[in-house]
C-alpha cells in the first residue's frame, strides 16, 4: 500500500477527479492524503463509486493544507504526489506551493504535475511493486554543519 499526496488547484479539480474516477480501482487499494475541498470532493466521489480507500483530508492549500503535505514528505510518508497545478492563475499562496514541489524534489518523491504523468506514475511496474524504495539523497552534510 502506498500512500499518495492529491492536490488540484481550483482550475484542475474537474481534471484530477477524471483522473481519480479512471483509476478508482487502483486507488482504492491506497492510503490518500489530499488537501480540503480536492480531498471532500474525491472522498464523495469513490464512495458514490462503491470504493471506500483511505482518505486523510487536511486543510485547505491556502490554509496551511500543501505545508501540512510538505510536512508529511519531509517525515517520509508520502510515496507519491500527484498535484495538479494551474500554470495559468496566479495563486495567492504560491510560495505554499513552491514550498510542496521543492520538498517533493528534495525528498526524491515521484511528482505529477500533469495527467500524463500522473498516468505513468500509476501504470509504472514500480509503482506495484512494494519493495521499491526511491533512493534518498544523504542532506546529513546540511544536518551536521557548524553553526555560524
Amino acid at each position: 500500500m502506498k500512500t499518495i499526496g492529491l492536490v488540484a488547484h481550483d482550475n484542475r479539480k474537474e481534471d484530477l477527479l477524471e483522473w481519480v474516477r479512471f483509476n478508482a480501482k487502483k486507488l482504492s487499494q491506497q492510503r490518500l492524503v489530499c488537501t480540503g475541498t480536492t480531498g471532500k470532493l474525491i472522498k464523495e466521489l469513490l464512495k458514490s463509486m462503491g470504493y471506500g480507500p483511505y482518505i486523510e483530508v487536511l486543510k485547505s492549500g491556502p490554509l496551511g493544507g500543501d505545508q501540512e503535505l510538505g510536512a508529511r514528505i519531509s517525515a517520509d510518508e508520502v510515496d507519491v504526489l500527484i498535484f495538479l497545478w494551474d500554470p495559468m492563475s496566479t495563486q495567492p499562496h504560491d510560495v505554499d506551493v513552491k514550498a510542496l514541489l521543492r520538498l517533493s524534489v528534495l525528498y526524491n518523491v515521484p511528482t505529477a504535475c500533469n495527467r500524463s504523468t500522473a498516468d505513468y506514475i500509476i501504470s509504472s511496474k514500480l509503482f506495484k511493486d512494494g519493495y521499491y524504495t526511491p533512493i534518498k539523497k544523504d542532506y546529513s552534510i546540511y544536518i551536521n554543519r557548524d553553526a555560524i
